[in-house]
């Protein structure tokens, strides 16, 4: 049986050797870093699923961590982990930067919160009269930080540097605004927009390389193409009506969860 290290809002890391992880997607859903006692059912598939999709799609631009997502390939032990089959990925160790690689094309979520009210977007200005759901001049990356307590906090790019320094955050930028470019563009020929995402970047042979979840429902908001409309909050094929639910509760996250009704 191999040693479970890690249990998150969603995915149980498991240790493979020295420089290998398997990683399982659960049915937990999660919002504002509080998990629901209500899974989804086959959602660890589907996040798997996409994942491996988008790994193919986008590894010309940078190297990534999956080594494989076939249980048949997968180290003894592993068959013994409940529904690992179809959810797991086997992957390398990756010394992670600190901090969330997000790229934003359009105007939403916590960034619309800020431009309301500072005219800003992380920390950094944007232009006047913007509306909700804009989509952006071109995608910006607006990283934050990776909190282990608490709630990751949005910061400029400048603040990145600090963190990571200047040739990680360059890098790190480039890596993310090209994938964006290329995964919205596949998106929209499907009529789907990926308004924005959130990339997981690490040093793997000393180079930086894309790693975690790619470009899920749980890392990504996508509205469908015909329905974004200025102004309004478009429908989302995303975690986005839960986290509106929660909120229409009066949830005073997080010291008391709510449970969904079942009718």
């Amino acid at each position: 049986m191999l040693e479970r290290l890690y249990s998150g809002k969603v995915r149980d890391i498991y240790e493979v050797g020295d420089d290998q992880f398997l990683m399982v997607a659960s049915d937990r859903i999660s919002a504002f870093d509080v998990i629901f006692a209500e899974p989804i059912i086959d959602k660890g598939a589907v996040l798997t699923a996409m994942t491996e999709f988008w790994d193919e799609t986008l590894r010309h631009i940078a190297p990534t961590h999956l080594i494989t997502t076939d249980p048949s390939k997968f180290p003894a032990g592993a068959e013994d982990i409940p529904g690992v089959a179809g959810r797991a990925m086997l992957v390398k160790r990756a010394e992670m930067l600190p901090i969330e690689c997000i790229v934003r094309g359009y105007l939403s979520g916590s960034a619309w919160k800020e431009y309301q009210s500072t005219g800003t977007v992380h920390n950094t200005p944007m232009p006047a009269g913007l509306k909700e759901s804009a989509q952006l001049p071109e995608p910006i990356f607006t990283p934050s930080t990776k909190a282990t307590e608490g709630h990751d906090i949005n910061i400029s790019y400048d603040e990145a540097v600090e963190l990571v320094g200047a040739e990680a955050a360059e890098r790190a930028r480039e890596i993310c605004l090209t994938a964006y470019a290329t995964a919205a563009k596949h998106a929209l020929s499907k009529g789907i927009v990926i308004a924005d995402t959130k990339f997981e970047l690490g040093y793997i042979d000393g180079e930086l390389s894309i790693c975690d979840e790619i470009l899920t429902p749980d890392s990504s908001r996508f509205w469908p193409a015909d329905a974004v409309v200025e102004g309004e909050a478009p429908p989302s094929f995303d975690k986005q009506p839960v986290r509106d639910w929660a909120e229409s509760t009066g949830w005073d996250r997080p010291q008391r969860l709510p449970r969904f009704r079942r009718r």
